[in-house]
């Protein structure tokens, strides 16, 4: 029992309590003393379990029956396409017809096209990237959807014409219209070597400004720089993130950068989100060129 539940997140449904061996009063002695803790109906996590845990919560809501994969928000979050939210519901999907129900603190989907729609993760089963992209398009706020497709193709997960083929799938699914138009804005932009959202977010407004676009994540004077444009010989650093946690680097490759005669700036990544009129009167204010028709 311990060795599978290890294997499992620290979960183990009563199914696969049976099938070890053990008899129903078996299971009961054990959580009468405490062994064994109730997370969802017919779900068991072995004691003690943690508080924060979204990886067990995910587990435990696919072993609640048999054929049930991990879809929509949590998928979604499983994938790093969205952030997980602890007090959540969690979201799964079952063949067959009707609509969501919950049962506990699981949302069962049902679905009649979920063969070949799933895989597995870290030994979770859980709806394809794509997959997830069309379940969670008429779900979530714009900016949600437009993060998930971001960080699907940052982190190589999909792709975009990966997600327009599922799209030529679900013509006529509610929200697919609405996929379909986050994905267009995508056009055209190098995203292959963006390290970041906030990157990404960050051509999409000099795209939609008219600005032309930079170059991202190149090498100058031996450091590698952000967004650049040779022409101009500006560099704008994003700061925020996995690659900018050592602000004594970031000053010795700006010192650097200057000394080759190069203009930089430095702006916040949330600013990126949440005040972008920054990034643009940042970039027009270094006389970065306009896009050329």
């Amino acid at each position: 029992m311990t060795r599978l539940a290890a294997a499992q997140f620290n979960r183990v449904s009563r199914t696969q309590l049976l099938a070890l061996g053990l008899t129903a009063r078996a299971i009961d002695r054990r959580i009468d003393a405490g062994r064994l803790v109730a997370v969802e109906q017919g779900v068991f996590a072995v004691a003690p379990v943690l508080d924060h845990d979204p990886w067990g919560r995910w587990m435990a809501a696919t072993l609640t029956a048999p054929g049930t994969v991990l879809s929509h928000t949590s998928a979604a979050a499983a994938w790093g396409l969205l952030s997980a939210q602890g007090d959540a519901v969690e979201t799964v999907t079952r063949t067959g017809n009707g609509g969501p129900r919950r049962h506990g603190g699981v949302l069962v989907h049902r679905s009649t096209r979920l063969s070949g729609d799933h895989e597995v993760l870290h030994g979770i089963p859980i709806t394809t990237v794509n997959r997830t992209l069309a379940d969670i398009a008429a779900r979530v706020s714009h900016r949600a959807l437009a993060r998930a497709v971001r960080e699907g193709v940052r982190l190589q997960l999909t792709t975009v014409p990966g997600i327009a083929d599922r799209l030529g799938r679900d013509r006529g699914r509610r929200g697919a219209r609405r996929l379909a138009s986050t994905v267009s804005r995508y056009a055209g932009l190098p995203l292959e070597r963006a390290r970041s959202g906030a990157e990404v977010r960050a051509l999409e407004i000099l795209r939609d400004a008219g600005f032309a676009l930079p170059r991202l994540n190149v090498r100058i004077a031996r450091e590698e720089a952000d967004l650049s444009w040779a022409r101009a010989r500006v560099i704008v650093e994003i700061d925020g993130g996995p690659f900018h946690l050592d602000v004594g680097a970031d000053a010795r490759k700006e010192a650097c950068w200057r000394a080759a005669g190069w203009a930089v700036s430095r702006l916040d990544a949330n600013a990126v989100y949440d005040a972008p009129d920054q990034l643009v009167a940042l970039v027009a204010a270094a006389n970065v060129p306009r896009a050329t028709p």
